[in-house]
This record gives structure tokens, sequence and C-alpha cells, in this order.
């Protein structure tokens, strides 16, 4: 496992977590941990100590470890998908002609 040092030299060199993560092999969020002895879940109250530390975000370091969920109803596929099936039913057929 990459050590404390070459994470902290990657960081200085201008790499983000993620980058550090895909290059050494290993989550984002464990680059973190292995950098700052910190979790990235934001599980434990950090101190102010702590918040000194080189390789500390200054926050959002959660997101290291639960990158965001993606929502499938907002792809345009989803939206097909949904307008076939609302037509194919016809009383929401007959309810889409009332509302105009």
């Amino acid at each position: 496992m990459p050590g404390k040092q070459r994470i902290l030299r990657l960081l200085a060199c201008g790499q983000g977590y993620v980058e550090i993560g895909e290059m050494l092999g290993m989550p984002p969020g464990r680059a973190y941990l292995v950098a700052t002895g910190v979790p990235a879940d934001g599980g434990d109250t950090v101190t102010r100590e702590q918040r000194e530390r080189p390789g500390m975000l200054p926050s959002r370091s959660q997101r290291l470890v639960n990158p965001r969920e993606v929502n499938p109803s907002a792809r345009g596929n989803v939206h097909q998908w949904m307008r076939r099936r609302a037509w194919s039913d016809p009383q929401m057929r007959a309810n889409a002609g009332q509302a105009r």
C-alpha cells in the first residue's frame, strides 16, 4: 500500500485524491485516510490540530467515499420510456385529454 509521504508528494504536485486513487489503485477515501489519518466519511469529529495536517481538505471530504448518485429520471431515454408507458395506458390518455 502506498505510504503517506508518497500521497502528500502527489498532492503537492497538484493531483487530487480522485486522481491519486486512480494512479495508485485505491479508493480516493483510502488515499485521504492514509495521507491525513482522518477518515473521509465524516464519521469522526475533527479537531483543530487535525484540520491543520497536510493533505486535509477544508470541507466536503465525504464526497471521496460517497460519490453523488445519478438520478435516472433526468435521463432522456427514461423520459421517453415514461411517455410511451403513459400513452399506452387508456386511463392516462383519457386524463391527458381532460387536462387540456
